[in-house]
């Protein structure tokens, strides 16, 4: 993990420099300087130790699904989530120079780059190799100089590792968007008034029937929306310790919130709120 000068004017990201991540971390805070990480879990030591003032964490891909363990990572922090972000992706095809696309044989990226991108790579008819970044695959093909090989990956990338793009809009979809959360070592307190507000919250259900479905009541009987619920079992424990993963839309200081809250407490053994924070006004754009 690289050193920086300015920790507090720093936001660091798993991942090398170029990542769809790096990407996120400039657009969302583009006066910050951007800190690689090998791992999520060196994101959040990095940002608890003091080396960075913020993290961004992906929580979840449009196209395919869950992409960090949030659930299992942040609670046994003192962390706290202080914001979300929209990325919408872009995949290139990038290659060597004097590459085309008729001389590449061979595509290597991230297994969700891969994933996001499968229609188009097996209409090229390209050979998928998968790398543990999109942008460490980019900067090995920077490398090999091999014309037969070419990267998935960020425009971003292509810049930093003098590679030439071959083809923009890799992925299938056009609506491809990776949801980013912001955490930081003091919360948030945003005013009600002054937004959408979300609040995520992690919560364990007490063993008896239907206490789920009891839990959940209070939102749909007081108007609160549930914008996100998953399970999550921690590994080697029983079933009935089933830990959720929840974020609604509302501010715990609100009368309707704050009544759903103490309804799921009377059914859980556990609850936890991760954060309180502005929602991206892409949510709901």
């Amino acid at each position: 993990m690289s050193s920086v000068s300015d920790p507090e004017n720093t936001i660091a990201f798993m991942g090398v420099a170029g990542a769809n991540a790096d990407l996120a971390c400039r657009q969302a805070h583009p006066y910050m300087h951007t800190l690689p990480c090998p791992s999520f879990e060196d994101v959040f030591e990095a940002v608890a130790g003091g080396k960075a003032a913020l993290g961004m964490i992906p929580v979840e891909n449009s196209q395919a699904g869950r992409v960090a363990e949030i659930h299992n990572l942040l609670p046994r922090t003192n962390l706290h989530i202080v914001g979300e972000y929209f990325q919408p992706i872009e995949h290139c095809l990038l290659a060597p120079k004097g590459a085309t696309l008729s001389t590449v044989k061979e595509v290597y990226s991230h297994p969700q780059g891969l994933l996001q991108c499968r229609a188009t790579i097996r209409e090229m008819g390209l050979n998928p190799h998968t790398y543990s970044n999109t942008a460490a695959a980019a900067a090995d093909v920077a490398q090999w100089n091999d014309k037969t090989k070419a990267a998935i990956a960020s425009p971003l990338a292509g810049e930093l590792y003098g590679l030439a793009t071959l083809k923009e809009h890799m992925q299938d979809a056009d609506n491809n968007v990776t949801v980013f959360i912001i955490i930081a070592r003091q919360p948030v307190d945003p005013e009600p008034k002054d937004g959408r507000i979300l609040t995520t919250l992690l919560f364990t259900i007490r063993n008896i029937p239907a206490a789920l479905y009891k839990s959940l009541g209070g939102f749909a009987t007081n108007g609160v929306n549930i914008v996100k619920l998953e399970s999550y079992i921690p590994g080697g424990q029983r079933r009935e310790a089933a830990q959720f993963f929840l974020t609604l839309e509302g501010h715990p200081r609100q009368k309707n919130v704050q009544q759903s809250l103490e309804e799921l407490g009377f059914f859980c053994k556990k609850v936890i709120v991760l954060g309180v924070y502005p929602a991206d006004p892409a949510r709901f754009s």
